[in-house]
């Protein structure tokens, strides 16, 4: 009878470790691509389903490898999730266990945004992909003003913004990339502008800046635009932008106030480079763009998209210097889309047909995004 009040005890203790050991996160993958993104876990569920604090470790079930991961805080001083960065293959699912650790782990930034002052108020972000700035005050008026969203082309993962500032350079590639996509008076790589009368009214740029998250893994900021009256309506709008590691789209969450009515019509838009035969494509059903520019000095091919995931638009091509698409913006209501590049000389996406695929797939993953549950 002792034999079997132990065996049992032996065997109770034995399931209670093994259930302690079986917590983990399930991330399964609905698509047929493989995908390695960031996943986010609320910061207090995690902290309690684990037991753990902002110190831990992630890998996944049958490896050693540490997967990296972020805190990410939304402006705040606490966190507000746990960001991780999975890979999963195409209809996969993995198991990630989570593991106390005693120090902090350090992972290489592979996202990074500022303010830069030094030249004429920019604000710059990348990741390990590209990187993409916004134009400040300090540069209305000069006769080099420009409007919309700047990209500059990387063909290097190293974070690149504060070295080519400094260089002072970045018109030539010396290896890692260059800045050489022009913006000009256009809504360039994907920027919104309110549209009133079939013209487009180009805002002030913006005044403030808050940096939400900077790296490692996803940076996100809010840029503001003052109160300004545009086709006699008073405009003022917020932009908050997300950029992940590894993605070649930023997600834009706009929310516009217009003090005259409750709806503003907008237009999201492309430069386009004014060649007889251009090379996009328009999908009603997957509400994208892409486009793929001609080959610049040498410089290369860049690959544009803009994605409005939540809103059908209207396609607008009678404009020689940009593709737009025309949606509404309710009031109090965020305005969400994603607009990205690519280049060729990067080697990842070398065709017009290729970055077509691309994009349709970046829809397919935002209307498709990873399961996560905790066990």
């Amino acid at each position: 009878m002792q034999k079997i009040t132990w065996l049992i005890l032996a065997c109770a203790l034995l399931g209670a470790s093994c259930a302690e050991q079986q917590k983990g996160i399930v991330v399964s993958n609905p698509t047929d691509i493989a995908r390695e993104e960031l996943i986010s876990i609320p910061y207090a569920e995690f902290t309690a389903h684990f037991d753990v604090d902002s110190i831990f470790s992630v890998r996944l079930a049958d490896s050693e490898a540490e997967l990296p991961y972020q805190l990410e805080k939304k402006g705040n001083s606490v966190p507000e999730n746990i960001l991780i960065l999975v890979p999963v293959d195409a209809k996969g699912e993995v198991t990630l266990t989570i593991t106390k650790q005693d120090s902090e782990p350090k992972f290489k930034a592979k996202t990074y945004a500022r303010f830069v002052p030094e030249r004429f108020d920019d604000f710059a972000w990348e990741n390990n992909v590209l990187a993409f700035r916004m134009y400040g005050k300090a540069l209305e008026g000069r006769p080099d003003d420009a409007q919309g969203t700047d990209v500059w082309a990387k063909r290097t993962e190293e974070l690149v913004i504060d070295k080519w500032y400094k260089e002072n350079d970045y018109h030539t590639d010396h290896g890692e990339g260059l800045d050489y996509y022009s913006v000009g008076q256009t809504l360039g790589a994907g920027d919104i502008a309110p549209y009133f009368d079939n013209k487009i009214h180009f805002t002030k740029h913006y005044r403030k800046y808050q940096i939400l998250d900077n790296g490692p893994l996803r940076t996100a900021f809010v840029l503001s635009f003052d109160p300004q009256e545009l086709n006699g309506q008073t405009i003022s709008l917020t932009k908050t932008i997300s950029l992940d590691a590894g993605e070649y789209f930023n997600k834009v969450v706009v929310n516009l106030k217009n003090q005259q009515s409750k709806s503003t019509p907008i237009v999201v838009g492309l430069a386009r480079r004014g060649e007889s035969e251009p090379q996009y494509d328009y999908s009603e059903s997957n509400r994208s763009l892409a486009y793929w520019e001609p080959d610049v000095q040498g410089h290369g091919h860049t690959g544009t998209a803009l994605i409005l995931a939540e809103n059908q638009p209207t396609f607008i091509d009678n404009d020689s210097t940009q593709f737009l698409l025309s949606a509404e913006v309710e009031q109090n209501r965020p305005f969400i889309y994603y607009n990205g590049a690519s280049w060729n000389k990067a080697g990842q996406i070398t065709s017009a047909d290729e970055w077509k695929n691309f994009v349709e797939k970046q829809v397919e993953k935002i209307n498709n995004p990873l399961t996560v549950r905790l066990k």
